[in-house]
């Protein structure tokens, strides 16, 4: 079939419409690269943030081969499978984790710059720990998200950065001689005793968002009959380490969509000496949970797409919290005041309860009908 990066789909969710134009960034650093990837032999491609499959699926529809493809959102990986499924390129690729088999003796790599300068640290500093000597690092954004600190992060790992052009409000940049290098270390706060760590891309990196801080101060005591107790979208694993902590036989179950807050919350269960009672999992919402299985679930759901406050995140992961919970069961959620999520939970979960509020936040324990 013939193949276009137009009407490529992301895999369902609420953060965007169902069939998508391929955006102007992921257009210029093609064509950025076009000369670059003709050079390059197969398996000597990565790219790394790609949406949904624009970027990967756009350079195997022009003989790409062997490609080493990294997307932090498990949703992005389902979407680049089923969209080449849809276009027949399912061999033209494999998806891995951010680590140095992602990126060794690679040639080229296409990066959509993450927002997040740590997030393209860790990267920036794994191609040049690891990438082949000639690598060239095409890195792109639209401009409005871009900022002259990425030139400086890139500056760190590659001695030679040029700039492409504007077009269509995007930019590219292209790194090359990598010097130094290094695999990606978690950073490390300690909050009244308990460690946080976070790889760069983690929601607040090492801190304690404020939400996250006033579901800590009123979480209660669960009865180790409840385990494994869920900390849905566990970010950084604050929550789910705090409750291995103040129950000490209490087993929890973190999951998250992110590959980043994964390895934060293995990292953090880690370094508070919990991690043989908190299991990590990357996970979308919690389809990996059978119906009723579960006796206590705390969830601080995002209330972000991008930069914009979006309030159909929160209300489809209360359903999802609903299925899995048994009869009697309890969230325990933080929210955004002024969403006013309480109807959505009463009516979704069941009975529910204000335990705290303050300017900004709520804090609300609803039982399973």
């Amino acid at each position: 079939m013939t193949f276009s990066i137009d009407g490529l789909r992301r895999w369902p969710d609420v953060e965007a419409p169902d069939l998508l134009a391929a955006d102007a960034a992921d257009r210029l650093l093609l064509d950025e690269s076009a000369a670059a990837r003709r050079r390059a032999d197969a398996g000597e491609l990565v790219v790394i943030g790609d949406g949904y499959g624009a970027l990967t699926l756009g350079a195997a529809a022009e003989g790409a081969r062997g490609v080493r493809v990294h997307q932090d959102p498990l949703t992005g990986e389902r979407a680049l499978a089923a969209n080449a499924a849809r276009c027949g390129l399912g061999d033209a690729f494999s998806s891995l984790p951010l680590d140095p088999e992602l990126v060794r003796d690679a040639r080229v790599v296409l990066l959509r710059l993450p927002r997040s300068l740590d997030a393209l640290r860790d990267i920036a500093g794994l191609v040049a720990a690891h990438a082949a000597r000639d690598v060239e690092v095409y890195a792109g954004g639209r401009v409005k998200h871009m900022s002259l600190a990425m030139n400086d992060v890139l500056r760190e790992r590659f001695a030679r950065l040029d700039v492409s052009h504007a077009r269509q409000k995007s930019r590219v940049l292209v790194a090359r001689e990598p010097r130094g290098g290094a695999d990606p270390e978690p950073r490390m706060q300690v909050h009244d005793g308990l460690v946080v760590c976070a790889f760069g891309g983690a929601f607040a990196g090492p801190s304690i968002d404020i939400g996250t801080r006033f579901l800590l101060e009123h979480l209660p005591l669960v009865d180790d009959r409840a385990s494994p107790a869920i900390d849905f979208a566990c970010g950084t694993g604050v929550i789910a380490t705090a409750l291995a902590l103040r129950n000490p036989g209490l087993r929890v179950l973190a999951t998250d969509q992110s590959a980043a807050a994964v390895a934060s919350a293995l990292a953090t269960a880690a370094a508070n000496s919990v991690a043989d009672r908190v299991e990590v999992v990357r996970d979308d919402m919690l389809r990996s949970r059978a119906d009723r299985s579960a006796a206590f679930i705390a969830l601080n759901p995002p209330f972000h797409s991008g930069s914009a406050v979006h309030e159909g995140i929160a209300p489809l992961m209360f359903a999802e919290a609903a299925r899995v919970l048994q009869p009697s069961g309890r969230l325990w959620a933080v929210w955004n005041s002024g969403l006013r999520y309480r109807s959505a939970l009463e009516r979704v979960v069941g009975p529910t309860t204000q335990i705290g509020r303050n300017a900004k936040f709520t804090v609300t324990a609803s039982t399973r009908r």
